[in-house]
């Protein structure tokens, strides 16, 4: 499996890719923003290590671009702690964040999790609804449409659609889709459901799937109710 580090710091790329090769993966180093996205629309890795700050282009914006072609996971890298900096990664679509200076091996772990928690379910599933989720592609199809999910907004999905009518609390959520135990605000979570209501709404216009419980967290409905 091929991880493309996409960063600027040659010392830390460069060990960051020793860690991942002893770890049985294949490192790639990009250090220019320019080249990330013509090298990634060729070669198809498996992950990518992307730092938020670099020279020719940012983080973000690739990040975003690349979302328009491919859900390949995404782990931005920052030494800008701001949480609206993690907040706004996610929202272009990464998949995770990691924050400078990090241990080698704390980012190898991050990756492992990652993959891990992208590895395809048996199929697809189609509950008595209107959806039908793929796990091996993360798309969702409903009445001959399709929709494609990041990686986070599908695991959210699946979560929830899998218990019906159960209300799932902020923290709870939060705890599937990070189960390393890391602090994650609760914004998070609100943006990547605000992001998933929103393709879901695509999918089945006039249906609401996903309801907030005031005070109490997320649940799915199988029968969609229309929009208040």
């Amino acid at each position: 499996m091929t991880i493309l580090i996409v960063e600027d710091e040659p010392k830390l790329a460069a060990l960051a890719a020793d860690y991942l090769r002893n770890a049985g993966f294949a490192a790639e180093i990009l250090s220019h923003g320019d080249a990330v996205l013509p090298w990634v629309k060729q070669q198809h890795p498996e992950l990518i290590l992307l730092d938020l700050m670099l020279p020719g282009r940012d983080g973000l914006s690739i990040c975003r671009e690349i979302r328009g072609f491919s859900q390949v996971p995404i782990i931005m890298v920052t030494a800008r702690v701001e949480e609206i900096d993690r907040l706004l990664g996610l929202e272009m679509g990464a998949d995770d964040y990691i924050c400078k200076p990090y241990s080698p091996r704390e980012m190898v772990a991050r990756v492992k999790a990652v993959l891990r928690r992208l590895q395809p379910q048996t199929g697809p599933e189609n509950h008595a609804d209107l959806l039908a989720l793929d796990a091996n592609s993360f798309r969702v199809s409903a009445e001959g449409r399709e929709i494609e999910l990041t990686a986070v907004e599908f695991q959210l999905l699946q979560t929830l659609y899998r218990q019906p009518g159960h209300i799932f609390s902020r923290s709870r959520l939060m705890d599937l889709v990070y189960p390393d135990q890391r602090i994650v605000s609760d914004r998070t979570i609100d943006s990547h459901i605000k992001k998933l209501r929103k393709k879901l709404a695509e999918l089945l216009p006039g249906h609401e799937l996903i309801h907030s419980v005031y005070g109490a967290g997320y649940r799915y409905d199988r029968q969609p109710a229309g929009h208040d």
